[in-house]
């Protein structure tokens, strides 16, 4: 039985202009479109250089406290990669760190993504690549697998799919479906350029706050 213990090559990825339209809008905005379900849950924090990331996810499984198939990992994942690892929330073994992820980032990947442990937070910060994990810990890993890569996993309690897009900033991961990333950056634009008019009308004073009392009184709020 191979289930467990097998690599399967990413031939499928988001196109290269959806990344880059991507990169040019927050997290949230991209995540508010999706109907606020397809965010990681909170506490995947940025540990790398570069704090901004959008690209294809190049998916990996590993055994807690093992990183076998994440070194695998780094030599296959293409430039523009980001390496979205399930770690199971593992938190007592990093699985990732300075000299692994120094690799993928002499090799092009573009970030990392981890429910796990990372080690070597200062030097992870001053290189150029993007780091999310849910935590650090000196503590080193095994290297025995078994694990995957290739395959739909489980990561910040979303599933991942090979060639998804993942969108990562100071706030946290959103994970958008390859297939519907065209209509899903579309409308996350059209919802920034809604944000920033918002914005423009609270510097200038003239933010109309109706809404709020309209909804409290349509939920019938005592004194509203």
């Amino acid at each position: 039985m191979t289930i467990g213990f097998r690599i399967a090559p990413v031939t499928q990825r988001v196109a290269p202009d959806l990344c880059a339209r991507a990169l040019k809008l927050p997290a949230a905005n991209i995540g508010d479109v999706m109907n606020r379900i397809q965010t990681m849950r909170g506490g995947m924090r940025p540990f790398g250089g570069r704090k901004v990331i959008a690209g294809p996810a190049f998916t990996v499984k590993a055994r807690s406290g093992d990183n076998l198939l994440l070194h695998r990992a780094c030599d296959m994942a293409e430039p523009g990669d980001i390496i979205v690892g399930d770690g199971a929330g593992d938190l007592s073994i990093a699985l990732m760190g300075e000299l692994m992820i120094g690799h993928a980032q002499k090799r092009g990947v573009q970030g990392i993504v981890l429910d796990g442990a990372v080690r070597d937070v200062d030097a992870l910060a001053a290189m150029d690549i993007g780091v999310w994990a849910c935590g650090a810990t000196p503590s080193g890993p095994y290297k025995d697998g078994p694990g995957e890569i290739g395959h739909p996993i489980a990561c910040g309690g979303q599933v991942v799919m090979p060639g998804d897009l993942i969108v990562a900033d100071a706030d946290g991961v959103v994970v958008v479906p390859r297939a519907h990333a065209a209509e899903v950056i579309a409308a996350a634009e059209a919802h920034n350029a809604k944000e920033q008019r918002a914005q423009a009308a609270i510097d200038a004073g003239t933010y109309d706050r109706a809404w709020v009392l309209e909804a409290l009184r349509a939920k019938g709020c005592e004194g509203a």
